[in-house]
């Protein structure tokens, strides 16, 4: 099966670039609602993620508590627990499940390194939930 057809493409998801600001992760991140967001240079290529865990220990350890306060600090400043692992689009069902077991989302980059979009764990659950209750007929 191509993994593709899991694809949630770029142009549906938030995502942020790495010359953002804390602030503006935040609020990216508040107004879409995710818990963790891709974070992207300016030739579109994935560098990385960041989760709420992040942004929220970056604020306790600079002690932040006026937003105002983290305009001034890059995002590529914040330590990250972990970069969520990419796959490429012309990978297969297994190295896609493998990934998805050890992070929420999976990006996807094409074949020049440039992301073009996430694949879900949830949607690879409820797929195979789908072909699981397709057996039980």
């Amino acid at each position: 099966m191509n993994i593709l057809f899991f694809l949630k493409p770029k142009s549906e998801l938030a995502y942020i670039y790495d010359y953002h600001t804390l602030r503006q992760a935040l609020e990216i991140m508040e107004y879409h609602k995710y818990s963790s967001v891709p974070i992207l240079n300016k030739e579109g290529k994935y560098v990385g993620s960041i989760t709420e865990g992040d942004l929220l220990w970056a604020l306790k350890k600079l002690n932040i508590l006026n937003i105002k306060d983290a305009e001034d600090i890059g995002i590529m400043k914040i330590d990250r627990r972990l970069d969520y692992q990419c796959v490429s689009a012309e990978s297969n069902m297994e190295d896609l499940i493998g990934r998805a077991m050890e992070q929420n989302f999976v990006p996807v980059v094409d074949d020049r390194e440039h992301f073009i979009g996430i694949i879900t764990r949830r949607d690879i659950i409820g797929y195979c939930y789908d072909k699981m209750k397709e057996c039980d007929k």
